[in-house]
Parts: structure tokens; C-alpha cells; sequence
């Protein structure tokens, strides 16, 4: 049996490839891991755990839990327009005033659409946050028991735990029907772009 050398390198934007040599010299390509973009944390590539979920996929249910560390699923929204805003941490400013900004606008967006806030945080600092800031037109989720979210979106940051910045709406049919992953995990997202995206989809 031929036998072949194995090594991996990391290409920005493009995900780890294998390369494997036979004892011929020919090299075979074998890509491993994608990262379709390019997310940075204060300009330093991190990579995301995982595929991308793409819009137009059936949107992967989920299991999370609420400040009393009860489960809840995205399923339990069934036939609701969801708006998913992923964040790394609510204890950093800009995850802070997306909750908050996402929270104000609740109001303004047709019934028939939930907001979701879904971060790595323990569910006792979700808590604390919500009642010092006044969260209370949004469901604040934890993904810190299962980390079924960002393993099944492919939204977690490697070697940190947390999720990258990121909006996800899903139609009432249960397919992504809009995605923003934001390039630059300390920067806002387009939240214009979003509410009129949850707007548009809401009524289809």
C-alpha cells in the first residue's frame, strides 16, 4: 500500500487544507474546514467553527436557554417571523447597544416578528443585564449549556467560545430568509438593512 505524508495549512478566507503527498510526489488537495468570509476582531482573522448556514437553507433548530435556564428552541416560534441577533458578549459596548437598539425597535416591527438575542453569556449575566437596561420587548437566550446555535449557524469563534456578530431572520416557513455577518466582530451591524429585511419578509 502507497503511503502518504499529511500536513495542514490555514488559507485566509478559504478554511484549512490538507495536503497529502504519496510516496510519487503528487500532491492531492483536500479542503477540511470553509470560512466563506472574512471575519476580523480588531483586525486579527479569527476563524469560525463549522459551515455557514446559507439563506434559502431549512433554518437548523436549536436549543437554548432563558434566564431561569429553561430550554427554548426556534421551533417554539414556529410559523413567527424570528430575528436572530448574535452576539459575543452583552458585557461589551457594542453588543450592549445592539441589544438595546433591537429592543427599541421591537415596537416597530409587525406582530407577527420575535427577536431573539442569542449570546454565549451565562444566563445569570443575561439576566442582570436585562433588568439594569430595561430588556423587555426581546427574548435574551443563552447558548452557554449546549452551544447548539453557533455550532449548527457555524458562527463560533474558535478558541474563544463565543459567537461572531451576526443577524439571522427567519421566514414563517422555516428557511433563512436573510443573513448578515458582520466583517468586523467590534463594529454594528446595518440594522436598517435588518428591520427593513424583517419588514419585507414578515408579509410574504
Amino acid at each position: 500500500m502507497e503511503k502518504h505524508s499529511i500536513w495542514a495549512i490555514w488559507l485566509v478566507g478559504i478554511g484549512f487544507v490538507t495536503l497529502m503527498t504519496t510516496t510519487k510526489g503528487e500532491v492531492i488537495t483536500m479542503k477540511t474546514d470553509t470560512q466563506e468570509v472574512r471575519i476580523t476582531m480588531k483586525g486579527n482573522p479569527v476563524i469560525l467553527m463549522g459551515e455557514l448556514v446559507k439563506t434559502g437553507m431549512a433554518a437548523p433548530d436549536f436549543k437554548v436557554v432563558d434566564a431561569t435556564f429553561k430550554s427554548v428552541t426556534l421551533t417554539d416560534y414556529k410559523s413567527k417571523v424570528v430575528l436572530i441577533s448574535a452576539v459575543p458578549s452583552l458585557d461589551t459596548g457594542v453588543c450592549s447597544l445592539q441589544t438595546k437598539r433591537f429592543n427599541e425597535e421591537a415596537i416597530t416591527l409587525p406582530t407577527n416578528v420575535v427577536i431573539l438575542t442569542i449570546s454565549e453569556d451565562l444566563p445569570f449575566a443575561q439576566k442582570r443585564f436585562c433588568e439594569t437596561e430595561k430588556i423587555d420587548r426581546i427574548k435574551v437566550l443563552s447558548d452557554s449549556v449546549w452551544r447548539e446555535f453557533g455550532t449548527k449557524y457555524g458562527i463560533m469563534i474558535k478558541d474563544m467560545g463565543l459567537l461572531t456578530r451576526s443577524i439571522w431572520i427567519i421566514d414563517r416557513n422555516g428557511k433563512v430568509a436573510y443573513r448578515q455577518i458582520v466583517p468586523e466582530i467590534t463594529t454594528h451591524p446595518d440594522y436598517d438593512a435588518a428591520l427593513k429585511a424583517a419588514r419585507k419578509i414578515s408579509v410574504k
